[in-house]
């Protein structure tokens, strides 16, 4: 189990470093557009994604 959570969050890393690696401007002005949205937009936006996760991990297990 422990491995599983220590390859997901590798995972995680490497996912979420591809855009500042390759456009470091995109990612700048997004990070900038997301701090002007509403924290109900936000939290919004997080629970989504949190939901999309559970259902992928739902159907891969």
């Amino acid at each position: 189990m422990w491995d599983d959570l220590l390859a997901a969050c590798g995972l995680m890393l490497v996912m979420e470093g591809l855009l500042p690696f390759i456009n470091p401007a995109a990612l700048r002005g997004v990070l900038l557009q997301m701090a002007r949205l509403p924290d109900r937009i936000l939290r919004g936006a997080g629970l989504a994604s949190m939901l999309l996760g559970l259902l992928v991990l739902y159907l891969l297990r």
